[in-house]
């Protein structure tokens, strides 16, 4: 990152399925202390939806419901703007520019979507392929200097720097655009399936108990806790330990985010406990932490036009932001007005 460009975060989630702990482990969490450190944007990606088709009534109450996690979870729309990526025409426009930028050839190497096409590559989207220049566009038109990200995302900042790069040399522009930094942090950044060690939590899993959602009570957290797939062996005494155990890794690393504690610290304190006692043992702190948030996404949605309200709040402040930006790109690449 240049010393020209000022910190500021970029970060947002798709509005597609439920909100899960995942979500809120994985980013929400994480993005709380950064607000009050630099500039901050977090947006709801409602564009990035729309590359597999979502029933438009879903999308518009997932907008809201993404927003609402995020305030219930500690982001104040009053030091970050939270809106509706598509409530900025910018992050479109950019996309182009950029889309005219990128190479193919980087695109055929991104992994995530080789994951999500499988051996059906031909049927899908063209916004599935380019989903990752949608993404460089996002964060560059704020010119975004840091990118909270899981580890499956680290690749896409990656593009978004070498965009970057080549826009900034192909137009002579110096350092016009900034170099984004992937920020991976917290010891349960990618949290995984409670029925599959291996997988990573996911809204469009079949299994409601392969996740747990933000807005779950407390009697269906524990008993999804007390289902969760373990192995018949207790919790290790060490981190290395862990090998060939995954499962075990995702619940002492879920309990180790909620008590801000080192996952080494959670065995520490339960080692050579059966799994039956640390399930109550997490139950109990997951409820602690997710009732709070349920309860205030609860008073949020109850509210649709304040939820409106907000969100337009948040776009006009992003809107305003993008402006001088875009203005100077149409001047960089030529454009006469």
């Amino acid at each position: 990152m240049s010393a020209s460009h000022k910190p500021l975060v970029f970060s947002g989630m798709q509005p597609t399925g439920n909100i899960h702990l995942g979500n809120y482990l994985g980013a929400i969490k994480n993005w709380i202390p950064m607000q009050k450190e630099m500039p901050c944007i977090f947006c709801v990606v409602d564009m990035h939806s729309l590359t597999v088709w979502v029933d438009p009534k879903e999308l518009r109450e997932n907008t809201r419901m993404i927003a609402a996690a995020y305030i219930a979870g500690g982001i104040d729309p009053k030091l970050a703007p939270i809106f509706p990526q598509s409530a900025v025409p910018a992050h479109a426009e950019l996309t182009w520019f950029l889309s005219c930028v990128a190479r193919i050839g980087w695109l055929n190497r991104m992994t995530q979507f080789k994951e999500k096409a499988g051996k059906n590559r031909e049927a899908m989207s063209v916004g599935l392929y380019t989903y990752p220049v949608l993404m460089a566009a996002d964060i560059l038109l704020y010119k975004g200097t840091h990118v909270p990200v899981g580890d499956d995302q680290k690749q896409h900042v990656e593009l978004a720097r070498d965009i970057a790069q080549k826009f900034n040399h192909d137009y002579d522009a110096a350092d016009f655009f900034p170099l984004p930094e992937p920020i991976i942090m917290g010891p349960a950044t990618r949290v995984m399936s409670l029925r599959d060690g291996t997988a990573k939590m996911s809204k469009s899993d079949p299994s409601e108990y392969s996740r747990i959602n933000l807005t779950d009570d407390a009697d269906t957290i524990a008993q999804k806790l007390k289902k969760a797939k373990t192995d018949p062996h207790p919790l290790p005494e060490s981190e290395a330990e862990f090998e060939g155990r995954p499962e075990a890794e995702n619940l002492v690393s879920i309990y180790a985010a909620f008590a801000d504690k080192s996952k080494q610290a959670v065995l520490d304190e339960f080692r050579g406990a059966q799994f039956s006692a640390f399930k109550s043992a997490l139950a109990e702190l997951t409820v602690a932490k997710l009732a709070p948030i349920a309860a205030e996404m609860r008073r949020l949605l109850a509210d649709p036009a304040e939820m409106d309200r907000l969100l337009h709040k948040g776009a006009e402040q992003a809107r305003a932001l993008s402006m001088p930006v875009m203005a100077e790109v149409r001047r960089i690449v030529g454009f006469a007005t």
